[in-house]
Order: C-alpha cells, then structure tokens, then sequence
C-alpha cells in the first residue's frame, strides 16, 4: 500500500501575517513559560509540584482518554485533562491565549499542515522540547520533530469502509463506490474550514481515476455531507449510509461489533498530526512530560487505535506515521483552495 506525496496547502503569507500580528499584539513576556533549569528528574519534580496538565488535540476522544489514564498511571501526581475539538476550533484558541498571554492549555496536538509548517518556522507559539523520550533511535527525531518544537505524534490515513449488513461483500477499490446502487447512501466530509480535508479531496481527485473523474462520478451519485469522519463511522454503523470513501480505520467500532468494514486503498490519503509545548502553558514542567509520554512506547500505545503510530512495532497502530509526508504547504495558492471549495459547492450542494 502506497501513501503518495499529496499537493499542498496554502495561505502561507496570510497565516504568517497573524503570527505577526500575535507576536506584536502579545503583552511585554507573552505570558512566555517554560521548564526548570536541570535535570529531566528536575523537570518531572517540578511538574509533579504542578498537579495538573491540560491537552488540546483533534485526536479521537477514545484515544485522548485512554493517554490520559497511560499518563496517570506513569504520573499518578499529575491529573490529566483533555479538550478535544477541530482544527477550526482549536486554532484560534491557541493564538488568542497567545495574543493575550493567557494561556490555559499546555499541548496542542493538530492535523493542519499549513499551521503546523508555518508554526514551527516562526517559533511563535512553542517552546523547544526537552524530554529525553525525543532522542531515542525509534522515534527518529531527525525526521520526526520540526524545529525543536513540533514534534510527529500520530497520523490519519484514509479508508473505503461499508456496513457490512448493507454490503455483505465488501468493497475493494474506489471504482467499486461509483454504483448505482448507492445512490444517496455513500457519505463524505464537508471540507469548508479544513485544509486537511481540502488535501484529501484534492488526492482524491489526481489519484482515483484519471482525468478529475472520481469526484464528478461520485456527485452524480448525490452523496450525503457530513461535519466529520467520526460522523461518516456512526452513520455507517446505523445504516444510514451504506459505503464511504473518506473516514478513520475503523478499528474500535469493529470491536465494538458494530457492522462495519474498510480497507486500505491504493494508493491511500495520509495526514500526519504534530503536537507542541505552548510558550503560554501555565504548567510548562507537567507540559514536557506529557509531550515526552506521548512519544514513549505506553503514550503511543494510547494513541494509535486507528491511527499510525510515530514509534514502530506500536500494536495498537494501523499505519507508521513516519512513512506519511507532509504536504507541500507551498504547492497551492489561497486562490486554488477557494477555487476547490466553489468547484465542491458546485458539486456537492
């Protein structure tokens, strides 16, 4: 199975503008944290001290509690909490604690690739990383942490999944959607908003038939618009919806005897999910410790139900997210993007 090199993302002057405006609309230190000077025992003395460690990620709740009950086995004097939201929503929460220095969350785990990019160059939000976990050989951090800040901590690949009442027989390859006989009974996300979902259209688009087809053959087939991936998988295990080219592995819902079935396509659609050390983090000692459980073999156990993990041999893991490649966020213009979303609004609504 091959992840290919998607097109990329753009809006890099516009993101790189706000991280300006944040930067100079910040107070005199920002609110700026950051860990004891010392040793990685200092550090983890320091945040046991601190009690407390706040997430913000787009991963799967399921997979964000299960790290927090890994974390507070390993640290049973730091309570862990989570917020778990979109990019759309998380984003902007992270620049506003910026802009006013008043941070409440201390990680921020994301899927935007401009954001992550542009992010990680400017330095604006993040501080560098100290854990030791970083520097074991497994994890790779050559290829795997973004200017000592971001660093790789899961990644999603897409799937062709099916209610298997609906389709006893399964599918195999993305022609087998484009039937009859799921007219009004194939689900896809909306992409407004999202530019990892704009990317996914856009592979979908180069690499699943030839000649911009994929896309057009399926709107020919009225597919129903969902906010998500989480979406598209309850609606498949209700029946709602019958076939999907776009959600998560379908892993846990499995488990959970839910009627359900995918495959990996090939070529498949891949985005990685980077985290960070907010500079805002009002707990920037428990902050360091929670980024370095997430890379160790138990942080990435947690994780990587459906996912790809960063470490190999991760059992949980469907895919190794080292082997996804972040987009090109230069590849494609602010105006190409718009020009995606009015050819989908066309299609689609």
């Amino acid at each position: 199975m091959t992840i290919r090199l998607r097109r990329g993302l753009a809006g890099t002057a516009l993101l790189a503008l706000a991280l300006a405006t944040s930067a100079c609309g910040s107070t005199g230190d920002s609110g700026d944290s950051a860990p004891v000077d010392g040793t990685w025992d200092d550090v983890v003395a320091a945040a046991k001290e601190e009690g407390q460690v706040l997430l913000y990620s787009t991963q799967h709740p399921e997979n964000l509690a299960a790290l927090k009950t890994a974390f507070e086995a390993e640290y049973p004097e730091i309570t862990m909490e989570f917020v778990r939201g979109t990019d759309v929503e998380t984003n902007p929460r992270v620049e506003t604690e910026q802009q006013t220095g008043q941070g409440e969350g201390d990680v921020h785990m994301l899927s935007d690739p401009l954001w992550i990019t542009t992010a990680a160059e400017s330095g604006t939000y993040s501080t560098d990383l100290v854990g030791p976990a970083f520097d074991e050989a497994d994890y790779d951090r050559e290829s795997s942490v973004m200017e000592d800040r971001m660093f790789l901590t899961s990644g999603a690949v897409g799937v062709l999944a099916w209610n298997t009442d609906l389709v006893p027989d399964g599918i195999e390859e993305p022609e087998d959607l484009l039937d009859e006989k799921y007219r009004g009974k194939i689900g896809i996300t909306d992409p407004a908003g999202f530019r990892a979902v704009v990317d996914q259209y856009l592979f979908l688009d180069e690499n699943w038939l030839s000649g911009d087809e994929f896309l057009d053959e399926l709107a020919d087939l009225e597919p129903r618009v969902y906010p998500g991936s989480l979406a598209i998988a309850q609606a498949l295990a209700s029946g709602e919806i019958a076939v999907t080219p776009m959600t998560h592995p379908l892993v846990r819902e499995q488990a959970a005897g839910a009627p359900v079935g995918w495959t990996l396509p090939d070529p498949a659609w891949g985005t990685p999910w980077y985290s960070h050390v907010l500079q805002t983090a009002p707990h920037p000692n428990a902050a360091q410790v929670l980024a370095n459980f997430m890379v160790t073999p138990a942080g990435q156990e947690a994780l990587s139900t459906g996912y790809a993990s960063a470490l190999p041999g991760t059992k949980s893991a469907v895919y190794d997210a080292q082997e996804i490649p972040m987009p090109d966020v230069e590849g494609l213009t602010q105006e190409r993007i718009d020009e995606f979303q009015a050819r989908w609004e066309s299609l689609y609504r």
